[in-house]
């Protein structure tokens, strides 16, 4: 895999640059998006749940930044990536490349989108009277399994909308239920211990609570809790590389 990709690293770097320039073509404030559009998300949100939600909690503006801000990566990533195929089937028909490219170029450009976001999510922070120290560097280990996870969410829903152009509407809903249950703009401390684990079932409410641990807590998960984000993120991205593997050679007739 990794001669492949050497192989094909120029197409790779040229297909990132596109993805990138195509998300802000004919925009007049172009990359400058990049920032103002989370802020602006950040704002409807405290403006609409501060009163029924953000009275209890510490820094609540900052606490909603982290679920915002994980949660908007993890959908621009994936609802980019279940699109990577058929986007570019007038390349891939035409010329035998490594398929998984055009997902793995969808993902680098919505990681440098967050890359971006999470420049300004740590000014916001550090506004917010949030304490810096060693400890944020702890925030690179959920970021690598978002990653990972993203890639295997894209694998699946990917290959998911080739055979099934459903896909797109359906998981449209479904990351409107997860928003919700992504506990975003509100908090689980008054659920039972047992809800508070059921939410663990959720990959994304666990990234985000590891940002909120780290960010607003000043402390590292713990050692199970890291081993939960893994398998979350292996678990996806190895069955994404089953899915694709199976059906790499039926891509060609659906298209």
């Amino acid at each position: 895999m990794l001669e492949k990709f050497l192989k094909y690293r120029f197409m790779f770097e040229e297909l990132v640059k596109r993805d990138f320039k195509q998300k802000y073509k004919r925009t007049v404030l172009g990359m400058a998006w990049s920032v103002l559009s989370p802020l602006l998300q950040l704002l409807v949100m405290r403006i609409v749940f501060t009163r029924f939600f953000g009275g209890h909690v510490e820094h609540y503006t900052t606490y909603l930044f982290c679920g915002n801000l994980v949660y908007s990566y993890f959908r621009e990533s994936t609802n980019g990536g279940m699109n990577s195929l058929m986007s570019n089937a007038r390349i891939f028909s035409k010329i035998n490349v490594p398929k998984y490219m055009f997902l793995l170029s969808k993902n680098v450009s919505a990681l440098i989108n967050f890359g971006l976001t999470l420049c300004v999510f740590f000014a916001f922070a550090l506004v917010d009277g949030v304490s810096f120290g060693v400890h944020f560097l702890a925030l690179l280990y959920p970021i690598l399994c978002l990653v990972v996870f993203n890639i295997g969410m894209g694998l699946v829903l990917s290959a998911m909308f080739v055979f099934f152009r459903d896909t797109s509407y359906l998981y449209d809903v479904f990351t409107m239920l997860l928003m919700y249950m992504s506990a975003i703009f509100y908090t689980v401390d008054n659920y039972s211990p047992l809800m508070q684990n059921v939410f663990l079932l959720n990959p994304v409410y666990c990234y985000i609570k590891y940002f909120r641990v780290v960010v607003l807590n000043g402390s590292i998960p713990s050692l199970g809790y890291h081993l939960l984000c893994a398998f979350y993120a292996l678990a996806v991205v190895g069955v994404g590389a089953l899915v694709y593997k199976k059906n790499n050679h039926k891509f060609l007739y659906y298209v």
